[in-house]
Order: C-alpha cells, then sequence, then structure tokens
C-alpha cells in the first residue's frame, strides 16, 4: 500500500502535531527543496525516500510500525535551513532524510546534533557539511567533493589530457568547495590550470569571464555549482564563440538546464553517481519504482533509497532511540541500493561510486565512464 504523506505545515513548526492520529508510526522527517530552482533535487530525493518507505510499509513496517514521512520545503535556501530542520524537531521525528544542498546542510546539521535527531543527506557533499563540527548523528549516502573531485580530475588527467584547463565557481558553499578540489588534484598531477576564478550567482551576462576565456583558450573548462550558471555560460560562451569542452559536478545535472543553454549542452561531460539501477541486486528496487509510479532516475535517488534502508534496518537492530541509532550507525555496515555502506567517524562514506555522463543536445546523457 502507499502510505499517506504527511506535509508539515506552519502550524507544525509551533509544535502542534499530529501525533495522536499517527502514534504508531515511525516519523521520518524529508527536508528538501520543493520550490525554487533547486526543485528538481528534491525530486529526486522524495522520489527514492518514498518510494523505499513505500515498499517496507508494504511489508510491515519496521519493528511493526508503519513509516510516516514528514515532507518539509527548505527551497535550497540557506536562510530556511535551520527553520525547516527546527520543523522535524517540533514534528517529533527522530529520524530524516536531510537536504540536498550544501548551502543549506552546513547550518542545519547543528540542529540535528543538538537535538539529538539522526539524519542522512543524500545530496550535499560539501566537506565542511561534516568536517566544520565533525557530528555524531549526521550522516551521508553519497561521496564528498574530496572524493568526487579528485575522481574528475583524474578523468580529465588519464583521459581527456587537455593541456591547459580553466576552473570557474559560484562563489557559493557546494559551487567552489568542488572546484577547489578538482583544482588541487589537477595541481597535484601536474595539470596546467591557466584560470581560476569565481562568477556571482544571479548575474545574467557573464561576457566579461568569457572575455577571459576567450583570451586563455583552454583546452578543458570546469564549472563548480548549480544549472542556472552554467545554462547562462554555456549559451552565451557558445554565442561567444568559444567551443571548449565544459564539464561540471552532480550540481549542474538539472533537465532545466536544457531550457537555460538549449543545444549548447551537447557535449557537457558531468560527474554523477554511478548507476546503481544497472546493478543485478537492485532489480527488486527498480521493481519497487514502477510499482510506485516513481522514477529511479536522477542523481540523488537511490541514495535516498539507500538513506531508508538505512535507517529501517537500524531500527529493526536497535530500537527508535536515536543515540543507540547513531552508535550502531558508527559501527555496522549496510547492505544497500548503493552497496555496501560503512561509514567512519566523521558520519561519511568510506567509499562512493562516482561515474563520467556525457548530455547529448535534447539533455539525455550516457555514462561514458
Amino acid at each position: 500500500m502507499k502510505f499517506k504523506v504527511l506535509f508539515v505545515s506552519v502550524s507544525l513548526a509551533f509544535g502542534v502535531t499530529a501525533g495522536a492520529a499517527f502514534a504508531d508510526t515511525i516519523k521520518i522527517g524529508i527536508p528538501q527543496p520543493m520550490t525554487g530552482p533547486a526543485t528538481q533535487y528534491g525530486d529526486q530525493i522524495q522520489a527514492g525516500a518514498l518510494t523505499a518507505i513505500d515498499a517496507i510499509n508494504a511489508q510491515g513496517g519496521v519493528n511493526g510500525k508503519q513509516l510516516e514521512p514528514l515532507l518539509i520545503d527548505d527551497a535550497c535556501e540557506p536562510k530556511q535551513a535551520v527553520p525547516a530542520a527546527n520543523r522535524v524537531v517540533n514534528s517529533g521525528a527522530k529520524f530524516a532524510v536531510a537536504h540536498a544542498c550544501s548551502g543549506t546542510t552546513v547550518p542545519a546539521v547543528n540542529v540535528y546534533e543538538q537535538e539529538g535527531i539522526v539524519a542522512i543527506t543524500p545530496g550535499a557533499t560539501s566537506p565542511l557539511v561534516t568536517d566544520t563540527i565533525k557530528p555524531h548523528f549526521f550522516f551521508r549516502t553519497i561521496g564528498r567533493d574530496d572524493q568526487q573531485g579528485p575522481y574528475a580530475a583524474k578523468y580529465i588527467v588519464d583521459v581527456m589530457k587537455p593541456a591547459s584547463i580553466a576552473i570557474l565557481h559560484d562563489k557559493q558553499t557546494y559551487g567552489s568547495g568542488v572546484a577547489t578540489q578538482v583544482r588541487e588534484a589537477l595541481s597535484q598531477a601536474g595539470a596546467n590550470v591557466v584560470l581560476y576564478e569565481g562568477i556571482n550567482v544571479g548575474d545574467s551576462d557573464y561576457s566579461a569571464v568569457i572575455t577571459k576565456l576567450r583570451g586563455e583558450k583552454p583546452d578543458l573548462i570546469y564549472f563548480g555549482g548549480y544549472h542556472a550558471e552554467l545554462g547562462l555560460l554555456l549559451r552565451q560562451a557558445r554565442e561567444q564563440g568559444v567551443t571548449t569542452q565544459f564539464m561540471g559536478p552532480e550540481g549542474v545535472a538539472n533537465q532545466d538546464l536544457v531550457a537555460i543553454a538549449g543545444e549548447a549542452v551537447e557535449g557537457l561531460l558531468v560527474t554523477l553517481p554511478a548507476d546503481f539501477t544497472k546493478l543485478e541486486a537492485n532489480k527488486p528496487v527498480v521493481e519497487n519504482f514502477k510499482t510506485y509510479g516513481r522514477s529511479p532516475d536522477g542523481a540523488f535517488t537511490i541514495p535516498a533509497y539507500a538513506a531508508i534502508q538505512i535507517i529501517s534496518q537500524t531500527i529493526e537492530a536497535v530500537g527508535e532511540d536515536p543515540t543507540k541509532a547513531a552508535d550502531y550507525m558508527h559501527e555496522n555496515t549496510f547492505d544497500t541500493a548503493i552497496g555496501k555502506v560503512e561509514y567512519d567517524e566523521k558520519g561519511d562514506l568510506k567509499q562512493f561510486e562516482f561515474a563520467v555522463y556525457q548530455w547529448d543536445k535534447s539533455g539525455n546523457f550516457t555514462e561514458i565512464k
């Protein structure tokens, strides 16, 4: 059966809950971008988390209780991070599949730590998420930028072998973070980085930086950030005669990129989580998505599914006490839709599989490595 999804309203944020109606459930907060330019990432996480919840509930739930999802909008906006996390707290949930965006996740982690709520992000990749306070209750089901960045750099050096590289970023937590990781890994490999520069989010004209690109004539342009800025950069660069290969991280892999950049997306390379739907062990997982009418596609969908699997396996083992749950997660391994999961002392994955994808002009992308 498909379980009722509760949308957390303003009243819930002030502590008025539906606890009496759902006393026999295990609440799981799902604070994600439901509005704004990053909605697609939130949609992917909701699809993964809700499908896992539906499948688990159909099998009788966890320890005889049904899982109850609580959808909360954080708009991928840092100013809404703490209010969204507090809504998880005030709802009575002790577990969460938390924020897609790094800039939102960094301030929200403090709330989960202070309140003792076990939270797993399937999308936030910035090292700052777990390096700043070294959390005990916060975990990931996605690799960090200092795993993704070196992976991208190795592909650039070993496969693409450009004579010169320009690196641009959006000056934000996520974009500048992954760009820095790529630059450092390229420098260690002896690659020739001829330009490293930030652009302003929300600008409509990137002619100044495109002029610099035309002057440097790099063989590759790497962009750290989200799709909105890359879309404008791609379109304007092509209009101004720059035909150089572009590459970016998972934050640019949004179908809205096509609406912004048009056919300029053709050939774009993106690092993303590997296509976990191809794993033989995930055939039942893919069937669950079909059963509940959702798509398993998207960078964060299967990692979100895995987050629910980890939460449910943990509760089955040690119950619903968050402290016992966090201890258990640090000390054990899990078989999930993203493979075997094992955490380090900060709640980061000890290993995660990335891959390189190439876009066509229609916005479809194919794994090439």
